[in-house]
């Protein structure tokens, strides 16, 4: 019974010290974009961490080797609680390959003091 307690207090602290940052769609669609041969699709990010104002953006494939795509930044600097909506085009020949579109929070150096958790969130292309 204790070993129970304990684990289920272990799984609490640990949801409720969990923080991480949040992308939507989940689910995001890729469409014809102005120019040709290149498709695009929007994303919005939330910074829900106070120790990290940066996130880097990544696209990739099934097997999440990385694929070429293009945005404004490429790193993205969202202080706490702020809202960012971004942009990604991806070439139309590579549309069919495109799984993920991924965000990664990016910490400064540090003089060695505490740990830093990196948190990544992906959202999965609509087919």
């Amino acid at each position: 019974m204790i070993k129970h307690i304990k684990a289920a207090a272990l799984i609490l602290f640990c949801a409720a010290a969990a923080n991480a940052h949040e992308m939507t769609p989940t689910y995001p669609k890729l469409v014809s974009a102005y120019v040709s041969d290149v498709v695009t699709t929007k994303m919005h990010i939330w910074n829900r961490r106070r120790d990290v104002s940066y996130y880097e953006i990544f696209v990739f494939d099934k097997d999440f080797n990385e694929i070429k795509f293009a945005s404004q930044d490429k790193v993205i600097k969202l202080d706490y609680l702020e809202h960012r909506d971004f942009e990604i085009y991806i070439r139309e020949r590579d549309e069919i390959k495109v799984e993920y579109i991924c965000t990664t929070s990016k910490h400064l150096k540090q003089s060695g003091k505490g740990t830093n958790v990196k948190s990544t969130i992906c959202s999965r292309i609509e087919r």
